[in-house]
């Protein structure tokens, strides 16, 4: 495993003190979570932006629902 060092805003760094402490938790716990969310939602947007930005095959609302059976 990697280590790496990252600064915070204090107000930010107080906060996840807080919650560290309130859960019995480290705080590699919350910031390795929270770096996860962040990065698919990240990954999520462009996929998404790169399949808007390439034309592809598309088909009406009503070829989708008979292709899914729910016409």
């Amino acid at each position: 495993m990697t280590n790496l060092t990252v600064r915070l805003p204090d107000d930010l760094h107080q906060r996840l003190e807080t919650l560290c402490m309130e859960t019995d938790r480290q705080k590699s716990y919350y910031i390795k979570q929270a770096l996860e969310e962040y990065l698919e939602e990240k990954e999520d947007y462009l996929i998404a932006l790169g399949r808007l930005t390439k034309p592809g095959i598309t088909i009406s609302l009503e070829e989708a629902e008979k292709e899914l059976g729910l016409d």
